[in-house]
């Protein structure tokens, strides 16, 4: 091929790229080589018709609201996001304020109700809260998360829409916002506690000597002094950023001072008596014991404004029939009892516990299903005794993040069996800052002229958020599975309903009348405990029709084997009280004998389960 053929073949090419890339001026194609060449017009291709969305996998779906959760957010940004996603869904959503805490901040959350189908407190309720311990703050996140994801697929995914629908969600991102900001904000330390001032060292003094970042590099770190040959610490063989204490006999080369600070009161201890020091999560009515019992309580149930303003919202929202209180950490799904002294539910309840319970491990990878006092440790006074015994309320406590996510092969949990491996319990975080943190999460030990202690060395330190919070690479996948699973447990709080009816006419304006009440979820619509408390008033099972009589109520086998009825004892047969409600995965038939020409209305209504209704004519 010669010069002039080359570049001639080489404008043909440029022309036909520029037909093909450039854009006409109205953003229509341009005509192809072809249609150019025969002289034919122009055609506009067709567009293309717009995507059901509804349709698509959820991976391809856009996102209406784009939130972040592959970190983690103040107070002020929780509560942002909340009001933002209030504003793109306002008919499902509502902001609300549950109270203020100690220190003035509110204590937030929202409303996931669809009004078409009734007002939230006409059915059974989720209520959702976490960050009652200021440094367990994930749980925040997957708050947002739950009603963000409620929002976004509904009318998408048809077990979101029907679980929207038919429930109503209280979720509580921060019950403790002092806390949170305060580990956010702060160098971290001590921040487990709400800020209510407490003299922790009894010098009648408060909050006067906590931890404080002497360096200046963010962290609240440990204080260690090199003393040669008079320490009970050394390093370890292992690793030696690791301090271990030396073994009877042994002589070590270190003391270990504690956590950075000064000793301000002079008593030779540093940060002891920090901002609050008690436990949020011990100031509950059930099983509360006094301080020099359970650490933490405060003195009386209740007294922290933390506590108060969770229980008069439970207490004007009655038909909150599921709690989760996300915590963390250890990956634990926690039921009540907190103590053993409180004996073991009855069994009915038990049962339902044990199914929710099994389901979640399933669904929560290296997660274990415990009872609070013999699989962690004893707790008095703790948030779900209080729903449990006091409230009614089926309720789990997720304790979030296991450190052995990380590990991803049965190999490696052999490898921490022996005590020299890089990744046994004593060194395993720092085998995984180095490796998959490239070892940002800790700070090595530096020299350090403290002000009481002179020479020492600072460091040692992972950061705040590293252990008991996981890594940001991992969180997404924390929040969709805990609120996949707390989702479950929502759809399985009672729920009534009324089958099947069954009409017998047997003269003088005489029927006999069958109907089947039905509870086809887990969780009873009052728990046996509940009962045993009398804290839950007795379902309702109304009869109404105009110039009805009810001579007899009995309950039978079924409609179909109605021989052997155990009558209803109870002086209006017209309003029968069920004291012990409607088991979960239950249906129970009733018969009545009654005189008139109806239509006859029967009306079940229960505090927990909702209200089902069903008109039957009497021909």
């Amino acid at each position: 091929m010669n010069n002039l053929c080359r570049l001639t073949t080489a404008a043909a090419l440029l022309m036909a790229v520029a037909v093909f890339t450039s854009p006409g001026v109205s953003g229509q194609a341009k005509p192809s080589p072809q249609a150019h060449a025969a002289g034919k017009p122009a055609q506009t291709p067709a567009k293309a018709a717009p995507k059901d969305w509804t349709q698509a996998p959820s991976s391809e779906r856009p996102f209406r609201v784009r939130l972040d959760f592959n970190r983690w957010h103040d107070v002020a940004e929780l509560q942002a996001d909340m009001k933002t996603l209030e504003k793109a869904y306002p008919k499902f959503l509502k902001y609300i304020v549950l109270g203020k805490s100690y220190a003035g901040r509110d204590i937030a959350g929202i409303i996931v109700n669809n009004p078409d189908t009734g007002p939230d407190t006409a059915k059974a309720a989720m209520y959702i809260e976490a960050n009652i311990h200021g440094n367990e703050i994930q749980g925040g996140e997957i708050c947002i998360y739950t009603i963000w994801y409620l929002m976004e697929n509904y009318g998408k995914i048809d077990r979101i829409t029907k679980l929207v629908d038919e429930r109503a969600f209280y979720i509580v991102p921060t019950v403790n916002p002092d806390g949170r900001d305060y580990f956010m904000h702060g160098p971290g330390g001590n921040a487990r506690s709400g800020h209510m001032p407490v003299d922790d060292d009894n010098d009648y003094q408060f909050d006067e000597d906590g931890p404080e970042d002497l360096n200046g590099n963010g962290i609240i770190e440990q204080i260690r002094k090199y003393v040669p040959g008079q320490g009970n610490y050394k390093k370890s063989t292992v690793d030696p950023r690791v301090m271990e204490p030396v073994k009877p006999g042994e002589v070590g080369d270190y003391i270990v001072l504690g956590q950075e600070g000064i000793d301000h009161d002079g008593d030779g201890r540093v940060a002891e008596d920090g901002p609050g020091s008690y436990d949020p999560n011990r100031n509950f009515a059930s099983d509360w014991q006094p301080n020099y019992i359970q650490s933490g309580a405060m003195d009386y149930p209740f007294q922290l404004p933390e506590a108060k303003a969770v229980n008069d919202f439970w207490m004007s929202h009655p038909n909150i029939a599921g709690l989760q209180t996300y915590h963390n950490n250890g990956g634990m799904i926690l039921r009540s009892p907190g103590a053993e002294t409180a004996g073991e539910y009855p069994a009915s309840d038990v049962r339902a516990y044990d199914e929710l319970g099994r389901n979640a491990v399933r669904m929560l990878p290296f997660y274990r299903y415990l009872v609070i006092w013999s699989g962690l440790y004893t707790v008095h006074g703790g948030v779900t005794d209080w729903a449990n015994d006091g409230l009614g309320i089926l309720s789990f406590s997720n304790e979030l993040w296991n450190n052995g996510q990380y590990f991803t092969s049965p190999e490696l949990k052999e490898q921490q069996k022996d005590p020299n491996s890089p990744i046994s319990p004593r060194v395993a975080n720092y085998f995984f800052n180095d490796f998959l943190e490239f070892g940002d999460e800790l700070t090595e030990w530096k020299e350090f002229d403290h002000p009481q202690f002179g020479k020492v060395e600072i460091g040692g330190a992972f950061k705040k958020t590293f252990g008991r919070v996981p890594p940001r690479f991992m969180n997404e996948e924390l929040c969709h599975r805990n609120m996949a699973w707390t989702l479950y447990q929502a759809d399985e709080m009672p729920k009534v309903t009324l089958g099947e009816s069954k009409v017998e006419k047997l003269g003088d304006g005489i029927f006999k009348v069958w109907l089947d009440l039905s509870n086809p979820k887990v969780a009873p619509t009052i728990l046996a405990k509940a009962a045993m408390n009398n804290v839950v008033p007795p379902d309702l099972l109304t009869v109404d029709g105009k110039g009805v009589e009810v001579i007899s109520a009995s309950w039978v086998a079924d409609k179909w084997r109605p021989a052997v009825a155990q009558s209803i004892d109870q002086k209006d047969l017209k309003r029968i009280m069920l004291r012990n409600g409607l088991a979960g995965r239950t249906t129970r038939t009733i018969q009545y004998l009654v005189k008139g020409t109806g239509p006859l209305t029967v009306k079940y209504a229960s505090l927990k389960g909702g209200t089902a209704e069903k008109t039957i004519p009497l021909q």
